[in-house]
């Protein structure tokens, strides 16, 4: 199915603006490469400051030997 963007009013006063299936399937896209993005930044950012607090145990302990 392919529903092209429609209006729809209320009586309120208030009227939705709906998008099309090609617009809604690349917004949805769009928000999922998003999310993965920033999934990925997080890991690497967490995995750096992994990597820094191995190397500071690794000095501090050396220290105290």
């Amino acid at each position: 199915m392919n529903k092209e963007r429609y209006k729809e009013e209320y009586e309120e006063g208030s009227d939705l603006l709906w998008p099309s299936d090609k617009e809604d399937k690349i917004t949805r896209q769009f928000y999922k490469d998003l999310s993965n993005l920033s999934k990925n930044i997080n890991y690497s950012k967490k995995r750096k400051l992994n990597l820094f607090e191995q190397l500071y145990r690794i000095i501090k302990g050396k220290e105290w030997r």
